[in-house]
């Protein structure tokens, strides 16, 4: 099986390809633009396995399939929710969300080995894609949350929340009154419920509420800390593949 990475942020590459290594596959390009990667798919046989950023430092990866057919399979490696990528119409097999997990990959992966991986067609409407990734689809976000305490349901505003967090197997949100509450759901879930231009997913744990962040100060290894206004149970770190959005996010 051949694979190959695109991506633009090339410890993030590295990081992916020592991954894919302790999973037994051998990783035999990695391509970094999507300049660099027409050229690369221009030249030599494609492979049967593609992971791919969505946003690289030239363009979106797409452009990559507006100049070259490509019937490879794809895993994305994205900072955008489920709901954008539903919209796309391509030959993908699953979707991996930044930092990347371990067990996600390894679980990618196998489905994509579990899957008919004869070549197919690519169907994409990249004007539809486009428009998905400037302007993100109109929709109601949640508004409100509710929380069981004791026998009784607590509601709580979306922008009384600082953050949401997993911990021991759970999934809390923090409120600005300094108050923790246990959710009966996932992070993953939250994904497509969650306003994007207020909640950022800075880590595997962390969502982060824009509007509860007191301040952001540099951290080890190129990562940032973020300090909200009364959540100080666990340290916010900004995973190292995060950063670049979740500043282009506060901006």
């Amino acid at each position: 099986m051949t694979t190959i990475i695109i991506e633009d942020e090339k410890p993030a590459a590295r990081r992916l390809s020592r991954l894919l290594k302790d999973l037994e596959i051998e990783v035999s390009t990695m391509l970094h633009s999507v300049e660099e990667a027409i050229v690369w798919f221009e030249k030599n046989k494609h492979p049967d396995l593609i992971f791919l950023d969505i946003q690289l430092s030239d363009g979106l990866s797409f452009e990559i399939f507006e100049a070259v057919e490509i019937n490879s399979a794809i895993i994305f490696t994205t900072a955008y929710d489920e709901y954008a990528l539903k919209a796309f119409k391509l030959n993908s097999i699953d979707y991996l969300l930044k930092p990347i997990d371990d067990e996600e990959l390894a679980m990618a992966v196998k489905k994509y080995l579990s899957t008919d991986r004869r070549p197919k067609k690519l169907a994409l409407d990249f004007e539809d894609i486009k428009r998905l990734l400037v302007n993100p689809l109109e929709r109601e976000y949640k508004k409100r949350f509710t929380a069981r305490v004791g026998q009784h349901l607590k509601i709580i505003n979306a922008d009384e929340v600082e953050c949401f967090y997993s911990e021991n197997k759970g999934t809390y949100l923090a409120t600005s009154e300094g108050r923790n509450y246990l959710l009966d759901t996932t992070l993953e879930n939250l994904e497509s419920e969650l306003e994007p231009k207020s909640f950022f997913r800075v880590s595997r744990k962390f969502y982060v509420n824009i509007d509860h962040i007191k301040d952001i100060v540099s951290y080890t290894n190129s990562r940032l800390k973020v300090k909200l206004n009364r959540y100080q149970d666990q340290e916010i770190i900004v995973s190292r593949e995060r950063v670049r959005d979740f500043k282009l996010w506060l901006e």
